[in-house]
């Protein structure tokens, strides 16, 4: 049986040109404010995975169906929120999320529509603690 292959996978696009594209200025601002934190807590450059993710780092995983690499956080600013994606989802992290301000989640995305609706130490804790649980978890060969 042939394994799946992910359509979104690391590039070489230009996130900078890329964040340039966002039409609403807040949510650039927000943007360039978000790849910077993620940046500087991951110790991991900003890489373009697909057309409209932001992801810093990558970590390898094995399924029954699929195999590939991943990052190991990342966000993307669509049209309705600002996205990030929390890899292990937000079980690990209710003490965070009570005190995270206004937001919404599924699995492993986090919506909020600016970061001047959470609170920001807040949300750098939740993206250093994701991170750490990824590269301590998730990342097997």
């Amino acid at each position: 049986m042939a394994k799946y292959q992910l359509k979104t996978r690391k590039n070489d696009g230009d996130v900078d040109k890329f964040i340039d594209s966002v039409e609403d200025e807040q949510k650039r601002q927000d943007s360039y404010e978000i790849m910077k934190l993620m940046s500087e807590l991951t110790g991991q450059p900003p890489v373009l995975w697909g057309k409209s993710i932001v992801g810093f780092g990558s970590y390898h995983y094995k399924g029954r169906s699929s195999e590939g690499d991943w990052m190991a956080i990342g966000f993307s600013p669509r049209k309705q929120n600002l996205t990030l994606y929390i890899m292990p989802g937000f079980k690990e992290f209710d003490d965070l999320m009570n005190n995270l301000g206004k937001y919404t989640t599924s699995v492993g995305c986090l919506y909020i529509k600016r970061l001047e609706d959470v609170d920001r130490s807040v949300l750098k804790e939740l993206i250093k603690r994701s991170y750490e649980y990824v590269k301590a978890k998730l990342d097997k060969p």
